[in-house]
C-alpha cells in the first residue's frame, strides 16, 4: 500500500492523492458476508420433528353416517332436524352408538360460527361415546 507524494525532481504534475483505497475494505466485507451465510443456518437450533402432511380424503358419505351441521347462530341441526337442547342430541347419539359397526360423526360447520359452539358439539358426540369424528371442510382454492 503506497501513497503517491509528488515527483523527486519538484515538478508538481501531479498533485498528492490523498484519497483511501477500500477495494481492500470491500474484499474483507464481502468474505465477512459470505462466512454469515454460511454459518447462520449452522448455527439456528430446534428440535427435531416430523410435521405432518396436509392431506385431504374425499369424504364417503355412507348412508349410517351421522352428518352434524352448526349454523353461525349456534344452532345444532341433525340432517335437517334442528336439535333445541344438547341432551336431546346425546339421547339420540346414545341410540347411534350401540350399532355395530358404530356409525361415524361428520360435523359441518358455518365459517362464521364460534368455537364454542363446536366444541359444546364434541363434548355430546364424546358423551355419547361416538368413537370417530371428522370434520367436513371445503378444498382449498386450486392455483
Amino acid at each position: 500500500m503506497g501513497m503517491n507524494v509528488g515527483s523527486p525532481d519538484g515538478d508538481d504534475d501531479g498533485a498528492m492523492n490523498s484519497t483511501i483505497n477500500t477495494t481492500p475494505l470491500v474484499d474483507v466485507m464481502l468474505v465477512l458476508l459470505i462466512i454469515f451465510l454460511i454459518t447462520v443456518p449452522v448455527v439456528t437450533q430446534s428440535v427435531n420433528l416430523t410435521l405432518p402432511k396436509e392431506i385431504n380424503i374425499p369424504t364417503q358419505t355412507k348412508p349410517e353416517n351421522v352428518l352434524l351441521a352448526v349454523s353461525k347462530d349456534g344452532d345444532v341441526y341433525w340432517g335437517i332436524k334442528k336439535y333445541p337442547d344438547v341432551e336431546k342430541l346425546v339421547a339420540d347419539l346414545k341410540k347411534e352408538a350401540v350399532k355395530d359397526p358404530q356409525p361415524e360423526v361428520h360435523i359441518r360447520g358455518d365459517e362464521s360460527v364460534r368455537y364454542e359452539s363446536i366444541g359444546k358439539l364434541m363434548v355430546a358426540v364424546q358423551r355419547a361415546g361416538i368413537a370417530k369424528v371428522g370434520f367436513i371442510t371445503e378444498p382449498p382454492a386450486r392455483q
